[in-house]
This record gives C-alpha cells, sequence and structure tokens, in this order.
C-alpha cells in the first residue's frame, strides 16, 4: 500500500542512533540490522520508502498535468498555438534531463523532497505532452466530435467529455512506467549526495552509507538494492499489466475500426 509507505507504523524513526547497537546483524529487535551510527536498517528502509513513493508517484503527477494540459491545447487549437507549444516541446525534449535537474538540485536549500519531486517533474512531462498532442489531433477529426461540435457544444465540453476520456487511459499506463523512473532517478541523485540529504532516510543514502561499512555489513547494502530493485520491477509489471488491458491494439477496448472508448453524450447508428 502507497499510503502505509508514505506513513508508515515503525517503532524506531530512522534517525535515532545506539552506539552500542553499531553494525550489528538482522536479529529479533533489528529486523534488518542496524547500520555503522547505530541505526535501525528497517525503520530507515520503510521511512525511505515513503520519500521514494512521494517522489514517485508526486513526480509523475506533475509531470502527468503539464503534459496533458500542453498537449491537449495543442492538439484541440491546432494552427499556431500547435506550432508554438510543438517548438517548446523539441526543445524541451533535446534538453539534456539530467543536467536540468542536476541543476535545479543544485540551488542552495533544494535537497528536500519537495525539490525533488519539482524537479523530476517539471522534467518528464514531454513524452506525455507529445502522446496527448498526437492523439487530439487524430481524435478532434473523428466523427463523433464533429458531431459535438455541430450540436453547439464549446471546447471546453468536447475537451473534457470526449477527447480527454479518450487519451486519458494510454497516459496512465506511461504514468506507471513513469513512477518506476523517478524512483530510480530519486535513488541515484540521493546516492551521488545531490537527492535526499542525511539524516532523512532514503534508500539512495542509505545505500551510499552502505559503501564505507560493506566489509563489516553485508546487509547494509543487500535490503535497500533488494528494495529499488523489486520496487522497480513492481511498477513496470502494473504498468505492462495496464497496458496489455487498456492498450486500444491489444486491450480489450480495442475493436477493428470502432472508437476505442464509446463517446459521451454521442450514440453511435
Amino acid at each position: 500500500d502507497v499510503r502505509l509507505a508514505i506513513h508508515p507504523p515503525v517503532p524506531f524513526s530512522g534517525r535515532e542512533t545506539d552506539l552500542e547497537a553499531i553494525l550489528r546483524p538482522p536479529d529479533r529487535l533489528h529486523w534488518l540490522g542496524t547500520d555503522s551510527l547505530g541505526r535501525d536498517v528497517a525503520a530507515r528502509m520503510i521511512h525511505g520508502a515513503g520519500a521514494s513513493m512521494t517522489v514517485g508517484v508526486g513526480a509523475v503527477g506533475i509531470a502527468a498535468g503539464i503534459g496533458v494540459l500542453l498537449g491537449a491545447v495543442a492538439g484541440l487549437f491546432g494552427g499556431w498555438v500547435d506550432s508554438l507549444l510543438s517548438r517548446l516541446l523539441e526543445v524541451a525534449f533535446c534538453f539534456p534531463t539530467l543536467f536540468l535537474i542536476l541543476a535545479l538540485v543544485g540551488i542552495p536549500g533544494s535537497r528536500g523532497v519537495l525539490p525533488i519531486v519539482l524537479a523530476i517533474g517539471i522534467t518528464r512531462w514531454t513524452p506525455i505532452a507529445r502522446y496527448v498532442r498526437g492523439e487530439f489531433l487524430s481524435l478532434r477529426e473523428r466523427d463523433f466530435v464533429r458531431s459535438a461540435r455541430a450540436a453547439g457544444a464549446s471546447d471546453g465540453r468536447i475537451l473534457l467529455r470526449h477527447l480527454v476520456p479518450h487519451s486519458l487511459p494510454p497516459v496512465i499506463v506511461t504514468a506507471a512506467f513513469g513512477v518506476a523512473g523517478a524512483v530510480l532517478l530519486e535513488t541515484a541523485l540521493s546516492f551521488l549526495g545531490f537527492g535526499i540529504q542525511p539524516p532523512a532516510p532514503s534508500w539512495g543514502n542509505v545505500l551510499a552509507e552502505a559503501r564505507d561499512a560493506l566489509g563489516r555489513g553485508w546487509w547494509l547494502a543487500v535490503w535497500p538494492t533488494a528494495a529499488i530493485f523489486l520496487t522497480v520491477l513492481g511498477f513496470n509489471w502494473i504498468g505492462e499489466g495496464l497496458r496489455d488491458r487498456i492498450d486500444p491494439r491489444r486491450g480489450e477496448w480495442a475493436t477493428d475500426g470502432e472508437d476505442r472508448l464509446p463517446a459521451r453524450g454521442i450514440k453511435k447508428e
């Protein structure tokens, strides 16, 4: 449960040090052992999961919001609006994402969870915007959109009632894969020292702290590595499952030559 990861009910804070329990292997009190400062590894892993899930879900939410908005505006209105936003999309798509993230998190005071969420979110919207734009350019010429426009429906109603519902399912699939990528990126940033800073727990900095004591405590690197691997693998499986279910070429909503979803308010003859 993502909510349990963000607000975990654990007996340790993950920041409390105990010099009498330094590098203690897994036992009945410390299930995953302790680190070089005597902190409970299980507590740091669980609280680190909260940071990773917050970054993953939050960053993808921001990226999806920006991407859907800009892609929808470009695809719906076309003309000079589409040309302008397309140029913006091309520039953003070609810009080195990692360099931009490093520049954003390099600003003093920007090493917490919220700055990382914003930095990743505003740099990963381009694939969603490109997809939504292409979908809208195709959908706005469909018969059900023409019928709605002929019936006097406003652009806003067409957008919310017809175009967005047809474009949203694959965006959800992209978002599931995006969460995995955002978690992995946050972990890499924290591991390199550009992400969430100690003593705040993060899977990346837990793994980074294991480097100095790896020869004395095998568990310090095993647990964060396993957590990162399973989380990324799990969200990729979720994305693949959603894609198999709702992709128009493979999913159960696909039909031969028919609209992917029934247009709301428009009956097919």
